[in-house]
């Protein structure tokens, strides 16, 4: 059936996706009045966006894995050896900071080769692979490091997470370019948005009516140019937001117009019907892993960068974070369902919850407790969709 819908039949069509943009904007409004505005204050979103780039990293390549219908439980200590490696060649031998930064990347692609190769080719549960990675890895980082921590990275290395790119345009209290950059990009948007309800719409696939339509551009472009705004009156633009747009974009793009993100979702989805429609499973399997390897490596290097050296303990919890996004950011259980961009905000509404919670002074334990909850009610969401789903049938 074609034509468009009404905004209550695309909240029911698209609940959960719907459900997660709302909760989002509902913490931001609920930290915000709780923090009297210090949360949307330009320095704190700043400071929210250089501490959570490199979860949001992860968490990119972890929602390929999940919707691939597997786990990584090794990329918090990847991100360690790759940042403890860089250190070791740039901080204790002197050489030049792009070579840490390639030997880094160079690590994270080996080591997710090593990992896909047991996953993909001899049949190990990426589970238990992962797990005996998670403990390979960690001792290899304190035999790099010698069980001490290396301090400091030279500037150029220390931009890559601390840089800001502002005042190239001038700007009166703010810096124009931050919000020259954030209105191409809605442009971009917009654009993008336009043509994909075209072919919607050509395919005879349900799209919203052209007001909800307009409405949701205007509502996203108000949110991004705040935001971009809050930035511009704060450093300027981070030259790690550059890096994560990238990112984004080029992994959405990844998942939802190329074969092998195809294959990924098929694989997830049902992996005998994947095999019988002669995708090569084995080979996909091994490259969702070497890339898990590689924004692993990444994120080592933004953390690294952050912190300003490597330490034998860098990296703890992040695959836990990195999944709790995936998750809460509408990736199945299950496998086969997912996408990049809810995996970003369920990293932030982690990110904002965590952020609020400190700038409440509410104690470490309680934080804790409240962010297991959300990951607990995420699942049990997932879980009640497909039964209810599988009811309706």
């Amino acid at each position: 059936m074609t034509g468009t819908s009404s905004l209550k039949d695309l909240l029911t069509r698209n609940l959960r996706q719907s459900g997660i943009y709302i909760a989002f904007v509902f913490i931001i409004a609920l930290f915000a009045i709780l923090t009297d505005g210090v949360l949307l204050s330009p320095g704190n979103i700043t400071n929210i966006v250089l501490q959570y780039s490199y979860i949001l990293i992860l968490a990119i390549g972890m929602v390929i894995v999940i919707i691939g219908g597997h786990i990584d439980l090794s990329v918090g200590s990847v991100a360690a050896l790759t940042g403890a490696i860089s250190a070791v060649l740039v901080i204790q031998q002197g050489m030049p900071w792009w070579v840490g930064m390639l030997a880094a990347i160079a690590t994270g692609l080996l080591v997710g080769a090593w990992q896909g190769f047991w996953v993909a080719y001899v049949g190990i549960p990426a589970f238990i692979v992962t797990l005996a990675g998670m403990l390979i890895f960690r001792g290899l980082t304190l035999q790099v490091l010698g069980n001490i921590s290396l301090s400091p990275f030279p500037q150029e290395y220390q931009q890559i997470a601390s840089g800001f790119l502002n005042g190239l345009l001038g700007g009166q209290g703010f810096d124009a370019f931050t919000l020259i950059i954030a209105a191409i990009a809605v442009v971009g948007y917009a654009v993008n948005s336009y043509r994909t309800r075209r072919r919607q719409i050509e395919y005879k696939q349900p799209v919203e009516s052209m007001p909800l339509f307009v409405a949701k551009l205007l509502v996203v472009a108000a949110i991004v140019m705040a935001f971009a705004y809050q930035l511009s009156r704060s450093r300027g633009l981070p030259i790690v937001l550059i890096l994560l747009a990238f990112l984004i974009l080029t992994y959405s793009a990844v998942t939802k117009r190329s074969v092998f993100g195809r294959h990924v979702y098929a694989i997830g989805g049902n992996l005998s019907a994947a095999q019988l429609s002669g995708v090569k499973v084995k080979k996909v399997n091994f490259w969702i892993f070497v890339n898990m390897g590689f924004l692993a490596s990444v994120a080592g290097i933004v953390y690294s960068s952050r912190s300003n050296g490597a330490q034998p303990a860098a990296g703890g919890l992040f695959e836990l974070d990195a999944i709790a996004a995936a998750f809460i950011g509408g990736a199945a259980v299950t496998g086969g369902v997912g996408t990049v961009v809810g995996a970003m905000v369920g990293g932030l509404i982690m990110g904002v919850m965590s952020n609020g919670m400190q700038l409440m002074g509410i104690d470490q334990s309680i934080q804790a407790v409240v962010r297991g909850l959300v990951l607990l009610l995420a699942v049990a969401f997932d879980v009640y969709n497909k039964r209810r789903a599988s009811g309706a049938r």
